[in-house]
């Protein structure tokens, strides 16, 4: 795996937004207080050690449900999806992970197997740790290991956040109402004016059915989204100037 590279193609999808990639972990942008690589300096430093570095192009596959899960990944930059469900049936988008994300934690620690697919949107890179020398990692540093405990819950809230969007969202303009507002605080950032902005990373068929409705019916609600002036597009972002409205609708 240390030894894994990956050619960078030009994404297909839509751009994200502008971020160069970290030339080490101290001197990355990227770093997002409360997630894995917000650790100390001296215990980052020594993460670097077990971990090389990997470039993914976009739309590829970085590993599978069900596989061994041999290692986990930090992402440094880029975007990807998680899904569940086989490729050949019916599948859904469990969330988009951006940089700060560890991808493969629950799997590596419970010794198990991946529990979902993640797929590139643009393209990526992280830092691969095999699990042997995680689990070596986490036993030298009390911090790595309350980090991995908070990242853990952070993925309990994530996965509750998609039962509720489901199951307690009753009209389709909640459900999406739902979805934006949590990729924007999963892959977004919070402007001085008060507003989101984020990447619009997954088409409307996605969107679709991450809110149990049609692309026709999502293409129309963002519309009216837009004409409300509560949210703006452009140039593959999308800007949340009413975040109080959009969560006023569940």
């Amino acid at each position: 795996m240390a030894d894994m590279q990956i050619s960078i193609e030009e994404p297909t999808r839509s751009r994200p937004l502008g971020r160069t990639s970290p030339l080490g972990c101290a001197a990355c942008a990227n770093r997002r207080p409360g997630w894995f690589c917000s650790l100390g300096s001296a215990v980052l430093a020594d993460l670097e050690l077990a971990t090389s570095t990997i470039s993914l192009p976009g739309q590829a596959s970085l590993f599978t449900e069900g596989e061994d899960a041999r290692c986990l990944y930090l992402i440094c930059s880029g975007y990807l999806k998680l899904t569940a469900g086989r490729p050949e049936d019916r599948h859904m988008i469990v969330r988009v992970a951006g940089p700060g994300s560890m991808l493969g934690l629950y799997a590596v620690l419970s010794h198990g197997l991946y529990e979902v697919s993640a797929e590139s949107l643009t393209p990526a890179q992280l830092r691969p740790v095999e699990r042997e020398r995680f689990m070596s990692f986490l036993r030298n540093h009390k911090e790595a290991q309350l980090r991995a405990v908070q990242c853990i819950c952070q993925e309990y809230r994530f996965a509750l956040q998609d039962a509720c969007r489901i199951a307690l969202a009753e009209t389709v303009a909640a459900r999406l109402a739902r979805l934006l507002l949590e990729l924007a605080h999963q892959i977004g950032e919070h402007t001085e004016a008060g507003e989101f902005r984020f990447p619009l990373l997954l088409t409307h068929e996605e969107m679709a059915s991450m809110t149990c409705t049609t692309r026709e019916t999502v293409t129309r609600t963002l519309g009216q989204f837009r004409k409300d002036h509560w949210i703006s597009i452009e140039d593959s972002n999308v800007t949340i100037h009413q975040p109080v409205l959009l969560q006023g609708l569940f």
